[in-house]
């Protein structure tokens, strides 16, 4: 069978307190660890969506708008819908597997990665990452 739960693959959370929001594949463990025996994956996603933004606006309210809440979270494969897209941003670096084990590592990861896709949404790329499901 082919893997195609990687790194970088954006998939939609089905279960849980984010269900409905898109996130990204940070680390993926197909055979599990002795803590969680079954195929998960460390996921970072958006947890509130930037809102709409106009030329018309101020730079202030602008920025107010294109703010975005991310969260870190480790999920059953049988919870994650895969999508066909990828989103090369590179996470790795600040969201590991042992920031999970600390809730100010946790803190610190999630304003770091919460960084890095606020600079994503500005520049223009992946916009559809950052477009809410409507469903």
């Amino acid at each position: 069978m082919v893997k195609f739960l990687k790194a970088n693959k954006v998939v939609v959370l089905l279960q849980g307190r984010y269900a409905g929001k898109k996130a990204v594949i940070v680390k993926n463990y197909d055979e599990g660890t002795s803590s969680r025996p079954y195929g998960h994956a460390l996921v970072c996603g958006l947890a509130t969506y930037p809102r709409k933004v106009t030329k018309k606006m101020d730079k202030k309210k602008q920025d107010k708008h294109s703010r975005v809440k991310t969260f870190i979270k480790t999920v059953n494969y049988n919870h994650l819908m895969p999508t066909r897209y990828t989103l090369d941003v590179d996470l790795k670096a600040t969201v590991t597997p042992d920031a999970l084990e600390n809730a100010t590592k946790k803190v610190a990861a999630r304003k770091e990665a919460k960084k890095i896709l606020e600079e994503r949404f500005k520049t223009g790329k992946s916009r559809w990452f950052f477009t809410r499901l409507a469903f």
